[in-house]
């Protein structure tokens, strides 16, 4: 990702947001060229002259100071992960390259943990969204169509934001798709900052930018956002409509890894829909048939023979 370019783009995208008004401008005429705030508009919020500002957003200066940036991301009211992802791409020689062949792994401990919680769906992803381990649960909700070994592997390792536009099944998963195709870019937007010379994640980027239009749209249009919590709105092949809370957690061994974590309210049908789901993923389902050709679990009874319909 060429670093002038992705600066340029990002502050542009950001000016196209905000109209004079909204900042307490007044806007002089009845025609305005482009979108959203001038170049000249925005250097006077910032408090920097219209020739530095220019030459920033054109990719020519690349060592702006913290006062400059923090200016301009108060003046286009960025969010802290935008204000974060400003800093990063206007910075691109903190960055160090990483090997293209390293082949990434979860920590022993970490699957230990995630292999513990049975009734918890976890995943464990790199900051390309590549899964990098997964129990049991987590594999059943998200990717039971896949080998569960495949994260093991080099060249079948899954990876979220791949499966998301680009398999069908994954698609089919979220009741929400649009919503959630948003987030996900979101997320690799930022990461992307983060990691500005990381040729894997350029590559996956470009990948799904030629083969997804949706994917392409979205990522013109620089969304940042860091994603760390949520809802999931789910409907499953096997035990039907879910809705459940996610986490992502950093994990302390850095470089991006992140655990994802989803859980149901509790007492409520779409934990007992997770039991389910948790019993026929550990190969022994605590599933007795209940009336009316229902499926009764831990006291629920769940209709039909896909649950949460």
């Amino acid at each position: 990702m060429e670093k002038p370019v992705e600066l340029s783009d990002f502050l542009r995208t950001r000016r196209a947001r905000l109209q004079p008004e909204d900042v307490g401008l007044v806007a002089y005429g009845a025609r305005r060229r482009v979108p959203g705030l001038r170049r000249e508009e925005l250097a006077q919020l910032a408090g920097v002259s219209v020739t530095y500002y220019t030459r920033l957003e054109q990719g020519q200066s690349l060592n702006a100071s913290d006062e400059v940036l923090d200016a301009l991301a108060r003046a286009l009211r960025l969010s802290p992960d935008e204000h974060a992802h400003l800093r990063n791409i206007a910075r691109p020689g903190r960055a160090r390259p990483r090997p293209a062949d390293r082949f990434e792994r979860a920590r022993t401990g970490t699957r230990q943990l995630i292999g513990a919680m049975r009734e918890v769906p976890a995943v464990v992803v790199g900051h390309r969204n590549e899964v990098l381990a997964w129990n049991p649960l987590g594999h059943a909700l998200l990717a039971g169509h896949l080998d569960p070994a495949a994260p093991d592997h080099r060249g079948e390792r899954p990876n979220l934001s791949r499966m998301l536009f680009l398999d069908p099944h994954t698609r089919e998963l979220y009741r929400g798709w649009e919503e959630e195709a948003r987030a996900n870019v979101a997320y690799l937007r930022l990461s992307a900052g983060r990691h500005p010379d990381d040729r894997e994640l350029a590559a996956l980027v470009g990948e799904l930018s030629m083969n997804s239009p949706e994917f392409a749209a979205l990522w013109a249009r620089h969304p940042v956002n860091d994603c760390l919590f949520g809802s999931k709105a789910l409907h499953h092949p096997v035990v039907g409509r879910l809705d459940l809370a996610f986490e992502a957690m950093p994990l302390p061994e850095g470089g991006g890894h992140r655990m994802l974590l989803y859980s149901a309210a509790p007492g409520s049908a779409d934990e007992a829909a997770l039991r389910l789901l948790a019993g026929a993923a550990a190969g022994a389902p605590a599933v007795a048939a209940g009336p009316d050709c229902g499926i009764t679990v831990d006291g629920w009874e769940l209709p039909g023979s896909s649950v949460n319909r």
